[in-house]
């Protein structure tokens, strides 16, 4: 554990640090209270070499002022809500626009740039906590959030989200890590295969909120139900020619709830491969398509196209579309959901 001391006040008081979890396999994470964030992820290749594979910041200052997001939880409600607004129980909410005419993960101060409470660690297992108070970034509700990171000796990062309200909210939590499996800084990702345990997806508006409606990926460009060269789809104009991926699949599972997986990564120079379970009903594929030559850990420049998210969430605009999975919260209820992130070699 290592305490950043010198920027305590002007955290708002609160201690920012850094810890690392080890399994037994030699893997380890390294994850800070500031924004609950993956910093590194040291993972081996098919020749037992162990490589970063999370684009992140050497510096406290350089992961407060640089691409906010890298390793995040986002909250209180992560992805777009059109126009920064929804309606409960006949009450209208108005949120903080951050994304074009919409609000993007939570708004302006969203949960990726809070110091969480560190509740215990040991060396396979961190829990960390948030209060958000009832009207921050225009939610309602007084939420009290956990998040355990686990790290087993099968190589899996797992994610315990839980929290509960004082009276009706909306919620939806995703981690938004950023994924090489080369090894963070170490080119694109278009060489990378994906492969999605999705039938649909979820369509974009003008504004890239989603209209409501759900459509078949078959004989589209949205089809990952093979394994599937990113190179090869990431430039379709479907999605943003010369930008990238950033769409919401649709799960496939029995029940809602289920763990399930969601995807898979597989990279063949290195032989990593990373399975995606969740037991939310979507995830977004987003391949780095606003970072603009970041200068990162090590020196190494990240930029577009040079990682892969999988964040596994509710659906995006889900407060203002009643046929999607629900996002709401009561105070007789308990959100709890789990994200897990699975590394092998092949």
């Amino acid at each position: 554990m290592k305490t950043v001391k010198e920027l305590e006040l002007e955290l708002n008081g609160k201690a920012v640090s850094l810890f690392t979890l080890f399994n037994k396999k030699g893997m380890s994470v390294d994850i800070t209270n500031y924004g609950a964030k993956i910093i590194r992820l040291m993972v081996p290749d098919k020749n037992g070499k162990f490589d970063d594979v999370v684009l992140a910041f050497d510096t406290l200052e350089e992961v407060i002022e640089k691409e906010i997001y890298f390793g995040a939880i986002c909250g209180r409600f992560a992805n777009r809500i059109k126009d920064g607004k929804f309606t409960l129980d006949g009450v209208d909410y108005t949120l903080p626009v951050n994304n074009g005419t919409n609000s993007l993960h939570g708004g302006i101060h969203g949960y990726n740039e809070k110091v969480w409470e560190v509740k215990s660690v040991s060396q396979q297992e961190l829990v960390l906590a948030l209060f958000s108070p009832d009207g921050e970034e225009g939610y309602p509700g007084n939420l009290s959030i956990t998040a355990t990171y686990i790290l087993s000796n099968e190589n899996e990062i797992k994610i315990h989200y839980e929290a509960t309200t004082h009276k009706a909210t909306v919620i939806g939590l995703t981690n938004h890590s950023y994924f090489n499996l080369k090894g963070a800084g170490n080119g694109t990702i278009k060489d990378h295969l994906l492969q999605l345990n999705a039938d649909f997806f979820t369509v974009l508006d003008e504004s890239f909120a989603l209209t409501g409606e759900i459509r078949p990926v078959t004989d589209t460009p949205f089809d990952f139900r093979q394994p599937t060269l990113v190179g090869k789809r990431i430039d379709d104009e479907v999605y943003v020619p010369g930008w990238g991926i950033d769409n919401n699949w649709c799960i496939r599972k029995d029940q809602q709830g289920d763990l399930a997986l969601a995807g898979t990564v597989y990279e063949p120079t290195s032989g990593r491969k990373m399975e995606v379970l969740t037991t939310q009903p979507g995830v977004q594929i987003y391949t780095g398509n606003w970072i603009d030559k970041v200068t990162g850990k090590e020196g190494k420049i990240y930029d577009r196209q040079d990682a892969i998210c999988l964040e596994t969430q509710g659906f995006p605009n889900s407060p203002n579309v009643a046929h999607f999975p629900s996002p709401v919260l009561r105070p007789d209820g308990k959100y709890d959901e789990w994200c897990v992130y699975k590394f092998s070699v092949e």
